[in-house]
């Protein structure tokens, strides 16, 4: 008798197969199957041909009628479960992720899921997620110090292989050696000298002027100015150089930092040298502008401090992975300032002694008594704007501390995460 005169014989729904999983048979009506026709089992009965049903199962018999699957035995009792009750349960003791992988190989959706198991499989799939979440946040957050371990590795083949992987890791490694913890702390004191020459450069007792009255930097602070961006540079360059890959190096947020830190000073070096004559005309005015905003980036030299705080490496991946929180503040604040502002300038419009009179206005105090910053400017004489505005602060003291809980608990894995990462990284080199 032909295969395809075997398969199409046995009668329809009051037939059985035989379906041997991992050593498990059992015998499931037709009926049965036919219950749920996307699942993989069901759709064996379709199956017209040898070659169609081998892409749904690992062998079959057809003299039996007996399909073999190479699958786990024990998840396949739940499967048989489900045929017959029509509801799915979470498998003890299996991760999530395989059960999300056995459930999509049977052809069995999620939706199929007992109420009793809704709940708790999306929690471990949430938990699944964000672990994949942070484990890529502390790749990129950490820049060198979880991949500096890995990345020694790519310095074999290129060349001076050994001066470099050397170099480098002192570099990326404060705790390689003590020449690397030497070099780590003389580069944390020049980012802090820098910082504390910005600041003291915008004291009025150091500000100086030239023959034309026009404020010239103040040489002393000037000086420190200078060492501190060669020292930037000098660092920057050689870690560049010795990196076991350029590209990857100047793709790190740490690195980008750092050469927004020292770009400025150059830009506006060449602009003075290569400024012609004094002309008090606008275009000199705008680029004077300019100028002003390149070496206000300067700035970014606090964040300079990252690369030797594990806190502050922590917040920008929680601050990173936290949009969704943020945007909900900051959805909830403006949902808030918009309803107070605008109960605050009806009861406050009529009163002559109010300064909340109009509607920006009471946006801004809406914005400083929402966030509990209260600077003291505007504040309401009513007894009814008084009413409103005791409301407002309380209902920025919720709104507030809403998502904060969830921010604060990434700030905290992420901490952890990064202790745990330096800690391994100190033992290893140990």
């Amino acid at each position: 008798m032909a295969y395809g005169q075997i398969v199409r014989s046995h009668p329809p729904d009051d037939c059985f197969i035989i379906v041997n999983v991992g050593g498990f048979r059992q015998r499931m009506e037709h009926s049965v199957l036919k219950r749920f026709p996307h699942t993989r089992l069901a759709r064996l009965l379709c199956c017209s041909s040898l070659e169609a049903i081998l892409e749904l199962c690992d062998d079959f018999v057809a003299t039996e009628m007996e399909y073999y699957f190479d699958r786990n035995p024990l998840f396949f009792c739940y499967v048989l479960n489900f045929y017959l009750t029509g509801k799915m349960h979470l498998v003890d003791g299996l991760c999530v992720l395989s059960f999300c992988q056995e459930i999509e190989y049977w052809g069995i959706k999620d939706r199929y899921l007992d109420l009793c198991c809704c709940e708790k499989f999306q929690e471990l799939l949430d938990q699944t997620e964000e672990l994949a979440l942070d484990q890529e946040s502390a790749l990129h957050s950490t820049g060198s110090s979880i991949e500096k371990l890995p990345e020694a590795d790519l310095f074999d083949g290129t060349w001076c292989a050994d001066v470099r992987r050397s170099v480098w890791l002192r570099l990326e490694n404060p705790s390689y050696s003590v020449s690397a913890k030497v070099i780590a702390g003389t580069s944390l004191s020049v980012v802090l000298v820098s910082i504390v020459a910005m600041c003291v450069h915008s004291v009025p007792d150091f500000r100086q002027v030239d023959h034309n009255d026009k404020e010239v930097e103040h040489p002393g602070l000037a000086f420190f100015e200078n060492l501190c961006v060669f020292f930037f540079s000098a660092e920057f360059l050689l870690r560049l150089a010795v990196a076991p890959s350029a590209r990857k190096f100047l793709r790190s947020p740490l690195n980008v930092i750092d050469l927004m830190s020292i770009m400025p000073f150059y830009v506006t070096l060449a602009w003075d040298l290569g400024r012609v004559a004094e002309d008090d005309n606008s275009e000199l005015e705008n680029v004077g502008k300019v100028m002003q905003i390149l070496k206000l980036m300067r700035l970014f030299r606090v964040l300079k401090l990252a690369r030797h705080s594990a806190g502050l490496r922590s917040l920008g991946a929680t601050l990173q992975h936290s949009g969704h929180e943020v945007g909900l503040l900051v959805i909830f604040l403006f949902v808030g300032i918009s309803t107070f502002s605008a109960l605050m300038h009806f009861v406050e419009s009529e009163s002559l002694e109010s300064e909340l009179r109009t509607i920006p206005i009471c946006w801004w105090w809406a914005t400083i008594s929402m966030t509990t910053v209260g600077y003291g400017d505007t504040f309401p004489v009513t007894l009814a704007g008084k009413l409103i505005g005791t409301l407002c602060i309380l209902s920025g003291l919720l709104i507030v501390a809403l998502p904060i809980t969830n921010i604060f608990n990434k700030f905290s894995n992420f901490y952890q995460k990064h202790c745990k990462i330096d800690s391994i990284s100190n033992s290893i080199n140990d």
